[in-house]
């Protein structure tokens, strides 16, 4: 893969940090997981925390260290010495109060490139301490998701994730610029302004139209068809369509023989003409089953899905060799998705999985120089866990 030999230390916890380094391992990279010698506390959530060690840590190693104690803190400084990149996403300050912070780290180690993932950049909240929820409300995302008067978070960690890729674009960026002047630099990313960057569609709207945004459950959409539909055999389907001739390919599939009129000839006439044609769409579409609909809709290259819920992916074909079968904590094994970005024919593989606590303790260390009677000295004095490798070890 094209990062191999590339280092990284990982300090990320829960989702950010951690998505930076899932996708520079899925990419090659050498990635060591720095975690306390308890672990990482994500190993233990309850909840939809349940799965973040597992999806995000995938092709990393484990070092489990002490930063608060001065061997623990020593190590670390050794390692990012000769690391290519750092990630963390600690609160603000911490990792100048651990002596780990970028300027204490950039004499001895002048061609780092160090990955700050915070709440917010540089500015009058920058000390704010942020969560993904907490982003999703501020920018408005959670406005525009939800029912009018019920802001509503999406579904999945988003933000979380998105601004850990685009720490990783400032990453690969940083290191194409460290080819040519042979210096690291400090790349930061963020949440809030991850979010704010998905609303610049609708700022964009809402300065053309002069008017307020309205959330998407009660916009008017760009396209006359772009809606959910009942089936035949209670499931729903998503369908759009979003030009002229998919309209004419659309009406002449499914028989809507009494919609292909001059008036409904034009995508912005049909939008006037909505109050219309999604109640005859509707009553179409409810004689169908899904799977029928599913088979006209193909045939006739429409944007279409059924909705699912997240478990139906693991049924999904076109996933099929797309989903990288890893370990759970009790050993049993589950596909998960690939990073999706395929290198030339190359997709990223399971090279190892989810590490237990401080599985690669010993391996870093005695590659650091460390001699097994010096690591035995640590793991005594409890400034490092060593263990065997595995799915877990409490």
């Amino acid at each position: 893969m094209p990062l191999a030999g590339l280092r990284v230390l990982d300090f990320g916890h829960t989702v950010m940090g951690p998505t930076a380094g899932l996708v520079l391992a899925d990419l090659g990279a050498d990635v060591t997981r720095v975690e306390p010698p308890g672990g990482d506390p994500t190993r233990k959530l309850k909840g939809f925390g349940n799965g973040y060690f597992q999806f995000y840590n995938r092709n990393k190693k484990s070092l489990a260290l002490d930063l608060k104690s001065a061997d623990g803190l020593a190590i670390a400084k050794r390692l990012a010495a000769r690391a290519d990149v750092l990630i963390e996403n600690f609160g603000p300050g911490t990792m100048a109060r651990l002596g780990l912070s970028y300027d204490d780290l950039k004499d001895a180690a002048p061609r780092l490139i160090y990955l700050s993932l915070k709440g917010y950049l540089p500015g009058p909240h920058e000390d704010r301490t942020a969560l993904d929820e907490v982003v999703q409300m501020a920018t408005g995302l959670a406005y525009m998701t939800g029912p009018p008067g019920q802001p509503l978070r999406a579904g999945a960690s988003v933000i979380d994730v998105m601004g850990g890729v685009f720490g990783v674009i400032g990453v690969l960026a940083a290191l194409r610029e460290r080819d040519d002047t042979g210096q690291g630099q400090q790349v930061r990313a963020s949440l809030f302004e991850s979010a704010a960057f998905l609303m610049g569609q609708h700022l964009a709207y809402g300065a053309i139209t002069e008017t307020q945004v309205p959330p998407m459950t009660a916009r008017v959409s760009a396209w006359s068809v772009y809606d959910q539909f009942d089936t035949a055999d209670q499931r729903r389907v998503f369908l759009g369509v979003t030009s002229d001739a998919q309209w004419n390919r659309f009406t002449g599939t499914f028989g809507l023989f009494d919609l292909e009129t001059p008036e409904l000839a034009t995508n912005n006439a049909r939008i006037d003409a909505r109050g219309t044609i999604i109640p005859r769409i509707t009553q179409r579409l409810a004689a169908l089953k899904a799977a029928e609909i599913e088979t006209l809709a193909t045939g006739a290259r429409l944007p279409f899905a059924l909705v699912a819920r997240p478990e139906d992916l693991w049924d999904n074909p076109h996933l099929s060799g797309q989903m990288l079968h890893t370990a759970l904590p009790d050993g049993r094994r589950v596909g998960l998705p690939i990073t999706p970005v395929q290198m030339g024919d190359r997709l990223a593989r399971l090279d190892r999985d989810p590490p237990g606590i401080g599985a690669d303790t010993t391996d870093v260390l005695l590659d650091l120089g460390l001699t097994p009677k010096d690591i035995a000295a640590l793991q005594d004095k409890g400034v490092v866990r060593a263990a065997q490798e595995g799915p877990e070890n409490e």
